[in-house]
């Protein structure tokens, strides 16, 4: 289905093959942008656009580090978390600010933010949160809790759990009552721990990557799953003849940012600075956002918010609710360690 989509996509978006003209080359998440968009961009630019699609952070990188990705790609949209890493890796290069008059839009919470300082090699694209995604209809008593899937005594139904190192395992810290971000091997391990248990449970149906967690609980093939808020939101708004619900587990959450950046040897650095700046357009940002369903990070596009979502919890979190989510952030050399975890769970 999700191939099928992708080729209705190119050919709806008059993708050509490089060399036959300009070009911007997009590496995104799945699901994350609306076509007509990047139509409109093609038609003030004379650019056609090029979309590649990943599903999870590790592939992304991995594109980029080893299999080409840097020279091939003129903006990535990736994870706040892995802009330091990319960073140190040369993978990226610094955005030239005098070509971004449009970054005067964002809000000043993505304005130098920690993870890249005077937004050097960055710029925010859309923000939400880690939550549970469930069928209400079966699942009408559900404990709003991280619990669900670490406790067996307290797993009822069947579950997907996310195919995001970071998400999960920060997830299962967050239960352990420690920081998301934690560098601790001990808390680490343990977290790897419940993330693998949970996976070997009767009730767990593996591990998704992007969308596929929701796109199964949509399809009634599974109960419950960990996924992006935004998804869950299409997803129920999708299938309105089930009773599909998303919440935040009480223990907390992580709180996330995807940014806009450009490959260290991007072919069209002009163009990738075109559709940066056209993306974080007022106009633009808000359409975006009314087409994902995940919150803005541009303070000028909020009155073009459509109402019920700029007034939907879920969306954007009452400052309570934001108290008790964190933000993904880099680990530096610590990174191994929770790959050598991720690793571990994933082959046993």
């Amino acid at each position: 289905m999700k191939s099928a989509l992708c080729a209705g996509l190119f050919v709806l978006l008059g993708v050509v093959a490089p060399g036959m003209g300009a070009e911007l080359n997009l590496y995104i998440w799945s699901e994350y942008i609306d076509p007509d968009i990047l139509r409109d961009f093609e038609s003030q630019s004379g650019l056609h656009v090029n979309l590649s699609l990943y599903e999870s952070s590790e592939e992304m990188l991995a594109k980029i580090q080893y299999a080409g990705g840097a020279s091939q790609y003129d903006v990535v949209v990736v994870s706040n978390m892995m802009i330091p890493l990319m960073a140190q890796l040369e993978l990226l290069q610094p955005l030239d600010s005098t070509q971004l008059p449009n970054l005067a839009n964002l809000d000043s919470a993505f304005i130098s933010p920690s993870y890249d300082p005077g937004n050097r090699y960055s710029a925010a694209y859309q923000w939400g949160t880690v939550g549970l995604m469930y069928n209400r209809g079966r699942l009408p008593q559900l404990d709003p809790s991280w619990g669900v899937l670490f406790e067996p005594t307290r797993q009822v139904g069947s579950f997907i759990l996310i195919d995001e190192m970071r998400d999960q395992l920060g997830a299962a810290l967050i239960y352990l009552g420690h920081s998301a971000n934690s560098v601790d091997a001990e808390q680490v391990k343990a977290a790897g721990q419940l993330v693998l248990a949970a996976k070997k449970s009767r009730h767990a149906r593996g591990f998704e990557a992007g969308v596929g967690g929701k796109n199964r609980v949509a399809a009634g093939t599974v109960d419950m799953a960990v996924v992006w808020n935004g998804d869950a939101l299409r997803a129920i708004d999708e299938a309105a003849e089930l009773d599909l619900a998303y919440v935040l587990p009480r223990e907390g959450s992580m709180l996330w940012a995807d940014v806009m950046a450009i490959p260290g040897k991007a072919p069209n650095v002009d163009g990738a600075h075109q559709f940066i700046n056209f993306i974080l357009d007022a106009d633009v940002g808000a359409r975006l956002s009314n087409y994902n369903q995940y919150a803005t990070p541009n303070r000028a596009a909020l009155p073009g918010i459509d109402a019920t979502d700029r007034g939907n919890p879920v969306l954007y979190p009452p400052a309570t609710v934001m108290r008790q989510l964190q933000y993904q952030q880099d680990v530096g050399e610590h990174a191994r360690l929770y790959d050598e975890v991720w690793t571990a769970v994933k082959a046993r």
